[in-house]
């Protein structure tokens, strides 16, 4: 596969007014105010992708908000590959360097959870992406990680090359792709913050991801940059969307259509068709949540008390003689 998508570009859209920020500040107040996804209204629109998978129909995808510090999503990711010694290859093509090699700071993380057999695959030539020589090592990965950086850099690279397509087939094979900020916008189908002059811009000059999770809007560090309304313009302009903003240390696990949520912070989840109240636009899910991205439900564990077994309501004997 050679050619096709890369290039696909349109008029930036401005952004929308203060009046709409400010009637949106409700939806950042319903979570402050501890309202739980289970209370946001329905029923969904007309846009909903009832009919069709949204995740992988094989394999895993672990999708970070940026700066990735909690040893677990990292181990996570490892075991989906198929653990310590699976091949996994990383590519960081989106930090914008010339070349990286194996000494590269960006492969410890995977070293420090034992991981032994790692892979650095760049190149900024989608013409080299498209040679068999540089597809390779992605024939037997169990695994691919996309490091941060700018999102648009990976859209020039290897869209419509031989290098997406082994990615798909990695995932095909029952194997895991991840990535991180940059590597996890590049993961939905709409690239935000794809602009090539800065990264302030929603929709700019690219807008195509890899569409490994079809139907999305991803944006990334969302709390921790105050970008809890940037993906409201998006989806208000492709209400078909879902939007997915993570915040930072914290991923979504893919199986399927459904994830969970796992990490150090909070998923904020834009929908067109549902809402907090009358006037927010997104609602949040913590660590162990899930949701379903067919239908576009969330769920949290509820912890349950109930009577300890085997003790009754009555006085104790009185002893023999007593």
């Amino acid at each position: 596969m050679s050619g096709g998508r890369r290039g696909r570009r349109r008029a930036v859209r401005p952004k929308g007014s203060a009046a709409r920020a400010v009637v949106v500040l409700a939806g950042l107040a319903a979570w402050a105010a501890g309202v739980p996804p289970m209370s946001v209204a329905g029923p969904f629109g007309a846009h909903a992708a009832a009919a069709q998978e949204v995740g992988p129909e094989r394999g895993s995808l672990v999708i970070v908000g940026g700066a990735l510090r909690d040893e677990a999503i990292v181990q996570r990711f490892v075991d989906l590959a198929g653990g310590p010694t699976a091949h996994i290859v990383v590519i960081p093509t989106a930090g914008g360097a010339e070349s990286y090699d194996e000494f590269w700071p960006g492969l410890k993380m995977f070293r420090d959870v034992g991981a032994t057999n790692l892979t650095v695959l760049h190149t900024t030539d989608p013409a080299v992406a498209d040679e068999e020589a540089f597809v390779a090592p992605l024939l037997d990965a169990g695994g691919v990680w996309f490091a941060g950086g700018r999102q648009w850099r990976l859209a020039d690279a290897y869209l419509g090359t031989r290098t997406e397509e082994a990615l798909r087939e990695v995932l095909a094979r029952g194997g895991v792709i991840g990535g991180s900020s940059a590597g996890a916008t590049i993961q939905g189908s709409y690239l935000v913050r794809g602009d090539t002059r800065t990264n302030t811009i929603m929709m700019g000059d690219h807008e195509e991801g890899f569409g490994f999770l079809r139907n999305t809007a991803i944006d990334q560090h969302v709390l921790r940059r105050n970008r809890q309304f940037d993906l409201i313009e998006v989806i208000e302009a492709h209400p078909e969307l879902l939007g997915i903003g993570l915040d930072e240390n914290t991923a979504i696990v893919v199986r399927g259509d459904r994830f969970e949520v796992m990490g150090q912070g909070y998923v904020l989840i834009y929908d067109h068709g549902r809402m907090i109240g009358d006037h927010g636009r997104f609602y949040v899910l913590a660590p162990g949540d899930r949701f379903d991205l067919r239908t576009r439900e969330a769920t949290r564990p509820v912890t349950r008390y109930e009577p300890i077994g085997r003790v009754e309501a009555r006085p104790w004997p009185a002893r023999p003689g007593g």
